[in-house]
């Protein structure tokens, strides 16, 4: 295995541990993130984002696989996260595929690809499922994931 392919796997090691630090230390300084709930976040954003989703999870498993050095620089794998939606209490199984780039022993940017239709139909049940697809209750779940982001940091002083 490849020292690129051996990061992503010991990230996600770390995130079955819900060891954040850990996951963190992964990151360079000035990382970028995308997943389609959060959009696009830089720096300590990632790096709060990963301490939130850590500390607040509840009943949460992951594994992952697939783990593939596209070249000497870009890492995909498979993620499956297990977990209970705190504001609904319903059971989410969100399957994910990863991209991350990395240079110099540190992921430079990560990507997270899954279907928000299909994760809102799983948290929020019935009205996930009749209108999860709809950009206005789509815009409502990024505009609470970002406001939930920011108070977090706002409790640690980091915004």
């Amino acid at each position: 295995m490849n020292n690129n392919k051996q990061l992503v796997q010991k990230f996600y090691t770390a995130f079955q541990q819900l060891d954040y630090a850990t996951m963190n230390s992964y990151y360079s300084q000035d990382v970028v993130f995308f997943d389609p709930v959060f959009g696009i976040l830089k720096d300590d954003e990632v790096r709060c984002m990963w301490e939130m989703l850590c500390k607040n999870v509840k009943d949460f498993s992951l594994a992952f696989n697939n783990i593939t050095a596209l070249d000497e620089e870009y890492v995909t794998c498979e993620w499956i996260a297990s977990y209970t939606f705190s504001k609904t209490g319903k059971k989410v199984v969100n399957k994910i595929k990863a991209n991350m780039l990395i240079a110099d022993g540190k992921i430079i940017e990560h990507s997270d690809a899954f279907s928000l239709h299909n994760w809102s139909k799983q948290a929020f049940g019935l009205v996930g499922v009749l209108i999860g697809w709809n950009s206005i209750f789509t815009s409502k779940i990024k505009n609470q994931a970002k406001k939930n982001l920011i108070k977090f940091m706002q409790a640690k002083g980091q915004y």
